[in-house]
Formats: C-alpha cells, structure tokens, sequence
C-alpha cells in the first residue's frame, strides 16, 4: 500500500446558514452539498454559494449525470435537481447509519459509517447487490477514473483510501492532517477531491494523485459522472 500526506490546495467557507456539511457531490460545473436541512449549491471557482433545495440532508450525496441522490434520515432519495421535487424514495442500508453515497455502473454505492461497509445497491429498489467491509469507519464515498476511493474518520484522524472494489483492499492512502475530518468525498473527475468537513462548516479540496504510466485502473470508467 501506498501512503503519503494528502495536500490541501483549497478551503471553501464555513457558509452563512451551514453548521456541518456531509456529502458532496459534483455535476460537471457546480458542487452539491448535504448541509443539515438543505442541500445546497458551490460553485469552485468563485467559492459563492447558490441555490438551495429543502430536504433532510445529514449524509452522503451523488449525481448520476441527470439526477441527485441525496441520503436522508433512513431514505435515499432521487430528486430533479431543476425543480428540487422528490421523485422516489428507496431504503438506505444502514437504516439511518449510512454516510458517503456514489453513483457508478448503474448503481448506487453506500457507506455505512459504524458499521465499517460499503454498500453496492440497486437504485431502484435499495436491494443490496454487494459489500465490501473496511477496517475504519466510513464517510465519503466516491468514483474516479475506474477507482473507487473512500474517506475515513474516527476520532481526530482522517483519510482518503483507493480500496480494491471486490475485496476492500487498500491500495493507496492519503493522510489528512490531524484534527481535519471527512465527512463526505467527491471526485471532480480531473486532479482533485472535495471533501465535506463536517462540524467546521467547509468544504476541502484535496489534489488528486496522479496514476502512473501503465497503472491500469481497478474497473472500466463507464460513469458520466464522479460522486459522493
């Protein structure tokens, strides 16, 4: 396994109104949160938030290329990101323990926090298709490249892991300062990761290791979109 310090490149907020943020998400051009009561609209760029869409919102996000998927209280809901309607609800695993969610291959993919366990599910139906079992609890939860990359967080220590998706082993692991958590964890398909910090109210992007020439990806990058 490889492991090196992840390097913090940007901090976002904390935001007017946001006590905690939890999933993030990212749809080609502005980032999702998971901000308590409310998911809510960043753009990178110029760190300004936008809008807002009123829903329970304590847990992982993800963008399937047309829909947000937003983890709420013991539900996953798939909401219309135009008008902010809810158009299905489906079980979440954990039954309320739940934390990252992504959206890749056609499914959804759960963190389970506590529980130490990631969920590959059917976004129809919430039937579990899939565990992988972690050895930290688990937050964020993200896709990029054909990697599968998760965040950690127990006590004042933090990580980002590329984990096999079959077996859960770890490939590589970035070390967040001490004291820095991850909450949720997005991939913006490019060179870097946000990531929810939760209590302090920010977002983090955190640069994304470079593959070496050769490295062959963990599985076929079909997805439209990264998410977490």
């Amino acid at each position: 396994m490889k492991r090196s310090a992840a390097t913090i490149v940007r901090e976002y907020g904390p935001f007017p109104d946001v006590e905690s943020v939890a999933g993030v998400t990212y749809d080609g051009t502005q980032v999702w949160f998971a901000a308590g009561n409310a998911i809510k609209t960043l753009d990178p760029a110029s760190g300004e938030t936008g809008r807002s869409i009123d829903v329970a919102a304590h847990a992982g996000t993800a963008f399937d290329g047309t829909h947000l998927f937003q983890i709420s209280e013991n539900r996953i809901l798939k909401i219309d990101p135009a008008t902010g309607r809810v158009l299905a609800a489906i079980p979440a695993p954990g039954n309320g323990g739940d934390s990252g969610l992504a959206w890749a291959e056609g499914a959804l993919w759960v963190g389970e926090y506590r529980a130490r366990k990631i969920h590959r599910i059917d976004p129809e139906t919430g039937t579990i298709l899939s565990t992988i079992e972690s050895n930290r609890f688990v937050t964020g939860v993200t896709w990029v490249d054909g990697e599968l990359w998760h965040g950690t967080w127990e006590g004042d220590q933090s990580e980002l892991r590329h984990i096999d998706p079959v077996t859960g082993a770890i490939i590589e692991s970035l070390d967040m300062p001490a004291g820095v958590g991850v909450s949720g964890l997005e991939a913006d398909g490019h060179e870097q990761f946000f990531c929810g910090g939760g209590g302090s109210g920010t977002i983090r992007a955190v640069r994304r290791p470079r593959v070496a020439s050769g490295d062959a990806p963990v599985m076929p990058a079909k997805r439209t979109r990264q998410s977490a």
